[in-house]
C-alpha cells in the first residue's frame, strides 16, 4: 500500500473514486439526489483545484498493487493547532482491508510533523464509519446540522481525536 500525493492531473480519478465509494457508501443513508448534489458541489473540478491550491490541504491517493483504491483529503491548521480531516474514502472492495485504519494512521503521522496537535472530523450520523473512527481513538465532542445549499443538510456527529 502506497500513500502518493495527488496532482491537478488526479482530479478525475479523485473525482471517480468519490463517486464509486459515495454511491456505496451512502446509498442506504441518503437520497440519490443530495448524493449527486453534494458529489457536484464538493467534488467539483474547480472546487479540487482550490484544495490543491492551498498549502495546508492535501491530498494523496491511496494505492495497492498500483492500483488506487480510495484517497484522503485533509487540511492542516484548519484551528488554531487542529487538522481537519475532510474525506477518506475507499472503494467498496478495498473496505476490510485495512487501507481505512493505515490512512488514519498516516493522517495522525502527517498531523503530528505539522506541529498540530488534534484532528476533527464531521461524520454523518447514521453512517457506521463512526464505528471505524472510534476504533482508532476518535471520540464525539459535539453534533451539529449544517445547511449545505440546495434545501440538504448535513447531519453530522463532530470527532477528534488528540495526538
Amino acid at each position: 500500500m502506497k500513500f502518493i500525493q495527488a496532482k491537478t492531473d488526479d482530479i478525475a480519478l479523485i473525482q471517480q473514486l468519490a463517486r464509486t465509494s459515495w454511491e456505496s457508501a451512502y446509498a442506504e443513508i441518503l437520497p440519490k439526489e443530495q448524493i449527486d448534489y453534494m458529489l457536484a458541489e464538493m467534488y467539483s473540478t474547480a472546487e479540487i483545484s482550490s484544495h490543491l491550491t492551498n498549502p495546508n490541504y492535501h491530498y494523496f491517493l491511496i494505492e495497492n498493487n498500483e492500483k488506487p483504491v480510495g484517497f484522503i483529503g485533509f487540511q492542516h491548521h484548519y484551528e488554531p493547532g487542529t487538522t481537519k480531516l475532510h474525506r477518506v474514502y475507499l472503494i467498496p472492495e478495498a473496505k476490510g482491508l485495512g487501507f481505512g485504519k493505515a490512512a488514519i494512521n498516516f493522517l495522525k503521522e502527517k498531523t503530528g510533523e505539522n506541529g498540530n496537535k488534534r484532528i476533527i472530523l464531521n461524520v454523518n450520523k447514521n453512517n457506521s464509519a463512526r464505528k471505524i473512527y472510534e476504533s482508532q481513538g476518535f471520540k464525539v465532542y459535539d453534533e451539529g446540522v449544517f445547511d449545505i445549499g440546495g434545501g440538504y443538510v448535513m447531519d453530522d456527529y463532530l470527532m477528534e481525536f488528540v495526538l
